[in-house]
């Protein structure tokens, strides 16, 4: 375990009612003769075992910071020690930015997907995008051919508060530099809204009533649309068996410490053949096999039917009720 002294360095007594007592002199116990106190007793005079969920998160995060241990190594070995006693209980001390130079650690649950972070974002485009690696060691990949904004490709940081919009609005601004902050803005969103397709009057309510409603504010989680799941250079036909199913999301919401939400916009198309005039069981069970699928991977799937959204004002009183809910549900701090 840490030495008692980090620990007294990490965290002050919490603040109770006047206490004419004297107070405990940890002096001599934790810096003159270190060792005469075991860590249970430097705790009970801490009151850490009085302290709630919340103080005591504080607590082991400052344990971990720059502003106690003043070295990367020393940080990382810490959390690493301290995380064998709190993984059982499913949460965990892990990096989430950086402070100084420093690591930052951040309290999360491990239920949680936040265990893998994404790495590339390929959306917004209609068509498969034709995709090489640079270099697989370092991830690197490039769209080749067509215009070079058929496909867009995010590959920033994403954060422990998810992917907000001032996230994605600064991205924008760096690799299309326009005059304005409202150029910028609209330009995007106008880039993305030509993304959905045109056949799907659905999918374009749901992306217009969700900025309508959200402003969208700077702060809000950023939609995504048209995100590619699985990528195959081989056709579904050519890979047979082993093909991967739903190549590509409607929406993704990359939401706080992790978790990521799929919105699908269910047309006839998506259980009958013949443009709608016959049932298609294959079909059906084809896309609940993807959900499943996408489950079992810690995203979270919601769908609607294309008539829920088929009026801009109805996906608008829907998407007033679902909104709000599921920021809740997740945990989205605005």
């Amino acid at each position: 375990m840490p030495t008692a002294s980090a620990y007294a360095h990490a965290a002050s007594p919490p603040a109770e009612p006047a206490d004419t007592s004297t107070p405990p002199n940890f002096e001599d116990p934790v810096f003159r003769n270190r060792g005469d106190w075991t860590t249970e007793e430097l705790f009970a005079n801490l009151r850490v075992f009085e302290a709630g969920d919340a103080r005591f998160a504080r607590f082991l995060e400052g344990l971990v910071s720059a502003d106690v241990l003043l070295d990367e190594h020393a940080q990382e070995a810490t959390a690493t020690l301290i995380n064998t006693h709190l993984r059982p209980a499913g949460i965990e001390l892990r990096q989430t930015g950086s402070d100084g130079g420093y690591p930052l650690f951040t309290m999360v649950s491990t239920r949680w997907h936040g265990t893998r972070r994404p790495k590339n974002i390929i959306f917004a485009s209609r068509v498969k995008p034709d995709i090489r690696f640079r270099s697989s060691v370092d991830n690197d990949i490039e769209i080749v051919g067509g215009h070079a904004d058929d496909t867009l490709v995010y590959d920033r940081y994403v954060p422990a508060e998810g992917l907000r919009w001032h996230h994605l609005h600064a991205w924008w601004q760096d690799t299309h530099p326009t005059s304005s902050d409202t150029d910028f803005r609209g330009d995007l969103y106008k880039r993305l809204l030509k993304s959905l397709p045109e056949n799907s009057p659905g999918q374009r309510n749901f992306f217009s009533a969700y900025h309508h409603l959200l402003g969208p504010s700077p702060d809000d989680p950023a939609l995504l649309p048209e995100v590619w799941l699985h990528w195959d250079h081989k056709t579904v036909r050519e890979r047979g068996p082993e093909a991967l199913l739903r190549s590509r999301m409607d929406f993704l919401l990359l939401l706080p410490h992790g978790q990521r939400v799929v919105i699908e916009v269910d047309g006839s198309q998506h259980y009958t053949r013949d443009r709608g005039r016959t049932p298609d069981t294959g079909k059906y069970a084809e896309m609940v096999a993807a959900d499943r699928d996408l489950k079992l991977r810690d995203y979270e799937v919601f769908r609607f039917g294309h008539d829920e959204l088929a009026r801009p004002e109805d996906a608008k009183a829907l998407l007033q009720q679902f909104l709000p809910e599921m920021f809740r549900r997740f945990k989205v701090n605005r």
